[in-house]
């Protein structure tokens, strides 16, 4: 019965990671574009043949996925919409947000300054802005490196910081920037949400107007689409899945293509992450919506 059905363990980035091919010549935008949204496409249809246990399926999408030239072909098509020709940094976001709060929170900590500790989950570049500011010191992970200094790391299998450690082991803040929306799977997004406040430092005792305040925080960009024109999610439900997490909105920012947020973590107790569930459930009627959707479960 529907009841008595075991819940499918989410599945990690690596398991529908596509072979790599050589390294292409410079794409075009609109060959950037065709080229994200092809592979995202047969990425989501892996996933679910997968899921489903369907071989034969899964066998030919890996195929597909190949011949289109696999992730390396996605993450240089990435690297160049986010070229600075393109105007496509989401850290730069991130650094208006957080120049202010630092300069703030450096002259309260001025006998033992220190830089703020970030993770990046699917870095493809390691002169973005937050790494040219100065402010950070930069851990880097992706599932397949294309540089020495990116580590190649499934987020959803990298080691959590032993609780009661150095808070060298945590992060002031985790961006997922464009992470969440490329896995297939609505669990799957759920559990990285979720997993994100293992890698999160302590909140500092500091005051509401002190630079503190802003951190521990996760860094999260969508395209603006999976909020504004998804059958199955809104902001209104998004804000509710991360206070459920323990998060408050701290900043938000949507452009034509993208929204940005940085949700500043208050601790698990905050939400009641526990016992409150986010299943897929509709929220808008029409039929030229998407069917993003992001799961949460208790």
């Amino acid at each position: 019965m529907a009841g008595n059905r075991k819940r499918r363990k989410p599945l990690l980035l690596s398991h529908t990671r596509p072979p790599s091919t050589p390294k292409t010549l410079s794409l075009s935008s609109q060959a950037t574009r065709s080229s994200i949204r092809r592979h995202h496409i047969l990425q989501k249809q892996l996933q679910a043949a997968i899921l489903n246990g369907n071989s034969v399926l899964t066998e030919r999408l890996r195929a597909q996925l190949g011949a289109s030239g696999g992730l390396q072909r996605y993450q240089e098509a990435s690297i160049q919409g986010q070229s600075s020709e393109r105007g496509g940094d989401s850290s730069k976001v991130l650094m208006e947000w957080i120049t202010e709060h630092e300069s703030q929170y450096r002259r309260h900590h001025t006998a033992k300054p220190e830089k703020l500790r970030m993770l990046e989950v699917g870095a493809l570049k390691v002169d973005n802005a937050c790494s040219r500011s100065g402010i950070f010191n930069v851990t880097r992970i992706d599932l397949h490196s294309q540089h020495p200094d990116i580590q190649t790391q499934d987020f959803m299998e990298m080691p959590v910081p032993s609780p009661g450690t150095s808070a060298e082991d945590g992060f002031d803040v985790v961006s997922l920037s464009l992470v969440v929306n490329y896995l297939g799977d609505p669990s799957s997004r759920g559990e990285m949400l979720k997993r994100v406040s293992s890698f999160l430092r302590s909140s500092r005792e500091t005051s509401k107007d002190e630079a503190g305040s802003a951190f521990p925080a996760l860094f999260l960009v969508l395209p603006a689409s999976c909020v504004t024109n998804s059958r199955y999610l809104d902001e209104e439900r998004l804000e509710g899945i991360m206070i459920t997490l323990g998060y408050v909105q701290a900043r938000r920012k949507l452009s034509k293509k993208l929204v940005y947020y940085l949700w500043r973590y208050q601790g698990s107790g905050a939400g009641q992450a526990q016992t409150v569930s986010y299943k897929k459930q509709e929220v808008r009627a029409g039929g030229s919506r998407n069917n993003f959707s992001i799961v949460l479960q208790s």
